[in-house]
């Protein structure tokens, strides 16, 4: 781990804004915003990382302009905005979106007010309805469960350019950006964004280094979706001497990660997801298994007793789709 990391590393742990795990059903109203603190990490190559509250943003920056991953809360905007403007005073011609949780998603319509996009002429109709504003890609799901919301966002904020297919391409500020869509994971529409020349992977909650994946059922989300997604991350990720460095990946919440950190978390679900599988094929209960304690070893870590997303929801919603196979 560089020095620049690690100094950064503890001086972020040590803010509201990264000790916070935030989760989409959490309202917004309930939280107050005024203390958090945007802070920006160079990644390497193009790439940077924002932090505050919500996840994570992965922003490019080059001379067409800024492309961003993902917008947290709505009421940080002008912060992000301002992080942003300390790293590139180009406008804000792209954001992407991993899935349609709000703490992903829920910038989108102000930040994407504060950018432009690169059509002129008679093409402006391609985006028509959304003015002279930065373009906002997703996959076609994360619209149909933006859609379904209860408080969806502004409509200026809603996706302009959806896909459908296994994986959507762009070309942006000298790089070629791969964006590939994970079914079945953390919901059914996450993304996958490979920055292929700067060598970084934006992961969306994929992956995090704060807790057990949280598994949106509700919206096609499983854990076989995410051990799939972690896998793949693992194949497009190539590690530096000794495993250290080499592709970077920004998790969805947490720290900088690389190769052998996801390889760390996609063996641990793994291991809890064969213990419950073992305990089923030996009949027990839901109650039995929970009593067995499947992640003991891994919650000192993980876990959590109380807030959005317990360690016993994880456990019941892993046994629970793996009683259904």
């Amino acid at each position: 781990m560089s020095i620049q990391l690690d100094r950064f590393i503890k001086r972020v742990s040590t803010s509201l804004s990264f000790c916070l795990l935030l989760f989409p059903t959490i309202s917004v109203a309930q939280q107050n915003f005024d203390d958090v603190e945007i802070q920006a990490l160079h990644v390497q190559g193009n790439i940077y990382m924002l932090v505050g509250a919500g996840g994570n943003i992965t922003l490019q920056a080059g001379e067409q302009g800024v492309l961003i991953v993902d917008t947290m809360f709505a009421p940080l905007s002008d912060k992000i905005f301002a992080a942003i403007r300390s790293i590139s005073e180009k406008p804000i011609t792209y954001i992407i979106n991993t899935h349609a949780h709000s703490d992903h998603i829920g910038g989108n319509a102000n930040l994407a007010l504060m950018g432009s996009n690169i059509a002129g002429g008679n093409t402006i109709d391609l985006f028509a309805g959304t003015g002279n504003q930065a373009k906002v890609v997703a996959h076609e799901n994360v619209m149909a469960n933006i859609l379904v919301q209860d408080n969806p966002i502004a409509i200026e904020g809603w996706p302009t350019d959806t896909y459908y297919t296994p994986k959507k391409d762009l070309f942006f500020n000298g790089e070629a950006i791969m964006i590939t869509h994970q079914p079945n994971a953390h919901t059914d529409g996450d993304s996958l964004i490979f920055f292929r020349r700067s060598d970084v992977i934006s992961a969306g909650d994929i992956f995090n280094t704060t807790g057990y994946p949280y598994i949106d059922v509700a919206n096609g989300g499983t854990l076989q979706g995410v051990l799939d997604g972690l896998n793949n991350i693992l194949d497009m990720a190539v590690p530096a001497d000794r495993q250290e460095g080499g592709t970077m990946i920004i998790p969805g919440h947490g720290r900088l990660s690389d190769e052998a950190d996801v390889l760390d978390y996609r063996d641990m679900l793994t291991i809890i997801r064969d213990r419950i599988a073992y305990r089923i094929d030996q009949g027990d209960s839901l109650v039995q298994v929970l009593a067995s304690e499947p992640t003991y070893d891994y919650d000192v870590r993980y876990g959590a007793d109380s807030g959005f997303w317990t360690t016993r929801q994880f456990v019941e919603t892993v046994y629970n789709e793996l009683s259904a196979q």
